[in-house]
């Protein structure tokens, strides 16, 4: 598909990754719908690429079924709202496991489930679920976010084989470590020693070529964190050790304190 002219609806546009999204999604020509739950911050990422715009909390299942009732129109979904969801397990409560769960895993999907019906009956239609290769490697104190982005990518994959031939696409778009906007960038933590970065704009690149080729999985990060992250899928106990070389864990910990310090 092409994104000009394309109804396209993007969740999670508020954060830089979004902000960058919309830029590109609207520079394609893309119809443009944003959705976020906070207003004034929603408005200002609309205007300034000129989209519409639905307040809608993710975690509100309500509030899910009626973005999705609203735009029922979208050609494209790019579902790309998460929580940074890091931490050990034990520090997290019951209501904070509901939240991360809801908006990284649950509201995809259902969003997926009630557009796809849309696109499946106008016969074109595409869907681009930004995960992370932290769906492809787990690592110490983000038990949570992994479980997420693990789900997701299993989700993307299968889903794209039950809509294969309707001509709804699915695609999973997976960045590595990005600079200038994310977690990173919020918190001022240091990236794992010796791993590489994308930019956001390298993530828009992805999302855009997912949709053009129908791409089944696009990882935007450098080669070496691709292999490391392909190695770790198979060899798990293997990946534990090189992540203790590049002090993965000490950086995850400088995102968790700095979130703690904004509380």
């Amino acid at each position: 598909m092409e994104m000009s002219g394309s109804n396209v609806l993007l969740t999670g546009a508020t954060g830089g990754i979004g902000a960058a999204l919309a830029a590109r999604l609207t520079a394609q020509g893309a119809r443009l719908t944003v959705t976020g739950r906070q207003e004034a911050a929603l408005k200002s990422a609309a205007d300034a690429c000129g989209a519409a715009a639905v307040i809608a909390d993710l975690a509100v299942r309500s509030d899910v079924v009626r973005l999705a009732e609203t735009c029922a129109d979208t050609d494209v979904l790019v579902a790309n709202a998460a929580l940074p969801a890091s931490g050990d397990l034990l520090d997290y409560t019951e209501e904070q496991l509901d939240r991360a769960l809801d908006v990284n895993l649950r509201a995809p999907v259902l969003l997926s489930r009630l557009l796809a019906e849309h696109m499946v009956a106008r016969g074109r239609g595409h869907i681009v679920l930004v995960g992370s290769i932290s769906g492809k490697a787990a690592t110490k104190s983000t038990s949570l976010y992994n479980a997420t982005k693990f789900g997701l990518r299993g989700f993307a994959l299968a889903l794209r084989q039950e809509l294969r031939g309707t001509g709804v696409g699915v695609s999973l778009v997976q960045p590595g470590f990005v600079r200038d906007a994310g977690m990173f960038a919020a918190t001022g933590a240091a990236t794992p020693n010796g791993i590489r970065t994308v930019t956001p704009g390298q993530v828009a690149d992805g999302v855009v070529r997912a949709v053009r080729r129908d791409l089944c999985e696009v990882n935007v990060a450098p080669l070496e964190l691709r292999l490391l992250s392909a190695i770790a899928g198979q060899f798990p106990g293997f990946a534990e050790r090189i992540q203790a070389r590049a002090d993965v864990d000490g950086s995850v910990r400088q995102i968790v304190d700095a979130q703690r310090s904004r509380r």
